[in-house]
Formats: structure tokens, C-alpha cells, sequence
């Protein structure tokens, strides 16, 4: 049979496999198939599956974990050189990513680690230049990121004793500077909205006739310029207590005077007549003069 009749044939057998419901192959291949076969110590196929879904558009996380997975394959096939360089491919993708020790073994580990140390310096020093570039076209909040994150490389465990060796100590000193400087430059938050308007009330005007008290708190209060009761003499043998209330008017006069609780009907009589005389500085209110009610107490002390 020539090749022009197995062509033929082929076609033929495809379309009757396309007619009877055949799943094609790239259909049943996904990244979790390719997996579980790495699972299952089946790496040839695996490795296949991984190289034809590598050559089609993907995200990043599966680009990383397809080279991921390719490597792992590859160091199990014995295939080291080849591992590497996908061990490359995943670090230089995402170089603070390492794989946990639930993910692989020891010595898959250990090689992704290898890698790891050898790349790390370099990268540190390709971020610096990137976050140094921004900072040089005063892209100041993007570069205090970038600054940042070369600031937490230098902590990597992977990067070992190189961090304190020349040039990346150097690079180490020059990032604190600069990210201090990107931080203090960067655009400033926005200003808090204003306060909220507070409305001012004005002081009540002062109502022609009412008479006020110390309950009234916009008041202030008559200053006493003269305000002296009379002595009782007569002799008591106990305390006796009296309350004596004055009005006072706008010129700080007494305008009335009452005893609320009498205290002796003579002396009563004398300390109202007194109040009568007594002289203020009137009461004001808004500043203006107004009538104010006020109430002295009357203590009378037993004479020996």
C-alpha cells in the first residue's frame, strides 16, 4: 500500500472516530491529569502531557507549576541538566517561590534549592535596578514597593552569606537609603474632609421685665458691693437658720426683698430692711444689665 492510500485510510478512520463520539486527545489533557501521572511514577507521560499543554497560552501559576512539574519529571527520568534549566524557568517566573516539603521530596528539594542560591544574587540585583529606574522617573509609591521587596530578599535563607558580601552589601545599604527616600516622596495621602460646620447659636436676648436666677446658665451672675446683715441681739440658746431673697434690677438696686424662711419675727424685720440698702453690680446677660433674682442664707450662731 503506497502512502497516498495510508493517508486516505487515516483520514478516513479519523472522521469515523470524530463520527462516533470520540473525545480527542488534547481534550482529556489538563494540567491535573499531567499530576497524577507525575503521582502515579508514570513521568514519560507526564513530561509529554506537560511539553504540549507548555506550548499553549496558560496563566502564570500554571506556567510555573507546568515548569515546576517538568523539572520534577526530568530529575526522576535522570534528565538533570534539562531539570535545571526548568528549575530556571520556575525561579526566574517567580523567584521568592520555593517548593514546600509536602510538595516533593528531599532531593527534589534540595536541586530546586541549588538552583535557587546560584540565581538569587543576580536577581537581587536585577530588582534593585528596577526599583532604582522607578525612582528615577519619580514613580516614587512604585519604587518604595520595589524597594521593599529587595529588602525582604536579603532575608531569604537561600541567599546565605552572599548578602553580606560586596556588591550586594552594597546594594543592601543603597536600598534602605532609597526606600526611605521613596517613601518620604511619595504622594502624600489626601487631606481628611473638614470638620463639620458647627452652627454658632447666639446668646438669647435679654426679655424687658423677666426677672433671672442661677439657673439661668447664660446669666452672669450680680457682684455684691454692699452686702452686709444686721447682728441679732438677742440672746439664743441654738442655731437658727432663715433664707432671705432680693430682687435686684438692672441699676443693681434692690428692688425687693422677702424672707423665704423666717428665722425671729424682730430680727427678720431688720435684716429686710437692711437688704433694702444693699448694692450690686448688676446681672447681665448678653451683656446687657437685667433684673436677678438672688437668695442669701441667714445663719444666726447661739450667744454665750
Amino acid at each position: 500500500m503506497n502512502r497516498q492510500a495510508r493517508r486516505q485510510i487515516a483520514w478516513c478512520l479519523t472522521g469515523a472516530l470524530i463520527l462516533l463520539g470520540a473525545v480527542p486527545v488534547w481534550a482529556q489533557e489538563t494540567l491535573g491529569a499531567a499530576r497524577d501521572l507525575y503521582a502515579a511514577a508514570a513521568y514519560e507521560e507526564s513530561l509529554e502531557m506537560l511539553n504540549r499543554l507548555r506550548a499553549r497560552d496558560r496563566s502564570v501559576s500554571d506556567s510555573r507549576t507546568i515548569e515546576q512539574y517538568r523539572a520534577f519529571c526530568l530529575l526522576a527520568l535522570g534528565r538533570a541538566e534539562e531539570a535545571e534549566r526548568a528549575f530556571e524557568a520556575v525561579i526566574a517566573a517567580e523567584p521568592f517561590y520555593s517548593p514546600s516539603m509536602k510538595e516533593v521530596s528531599p532531593r527534589i528539594r534540595s536541586a530546586f534549592t541549588d538552583v535557587r542560591r546560584r540565581m538569587l544574587p543576580a536577581i537581587v540585583q536585577q530588582k534593585y535596578a528596577q526599583a532604582k529606574a522607578a525612582f528615577d522617573r519619580k514613580e516614587f509609591d512604585a519604587a518604595a514597593d520595589q524597594f521593599k521587596k529587595v529588602l525582604d530578599a536579603f532575608n531569604d535563607p537561600d541567599l546565605g552569606s552572599a548578602a553580606n558580601r560586596a556588591p550586594l552589601s552594597d546594594l543592601r545599604t543603597l536600598s534602605v537609603g532609597f526606600h526611605e527616600l521613596s517613601v518620604s516622596a511619595a504622594t502624600p495621602p489626601p487631606p481628611p474632609p473638614p470638620p463639620p460646620q458647627t452652627v454658632v447659636v447666639p446668646p438669647p436676648a435679654p426679655v424687658v421685665g423677666q426677672i433671672y436666677g442661677p439657673s439661668d446658665g447664660t446669666v452672669v451672675p450680680p457682684i455684691a458691693r454692699r452686702q452686709t446683715l444686721p447682728p441679732h441681739t438677742r440672746p439664743r440658746t441654738e442655731i437658727a437658720r432663715g433664707l432671705l431673697e432680693v430682687v435686684i434690677d438692672e441699676q443693681g438696686e434692690v428692688e425687693s426683698a422677702v424672707m423665704r424662711l423666717p428665722v425671729d419675727p424682730n430680727y427678720d424685720k431688720t435684716a429686710v430692711a437692711a437688704a433694702r440698702t444693699w448694692r450690686y453690680t448688676p446681672a447681665t446677660l448678653s451683656g446687657v444689665p437685667v433684673k436677678f433674682r438672688k437668695v442669701i442664707q441667714i445663719s444666726l450662731e447661739p450667744q454665750r
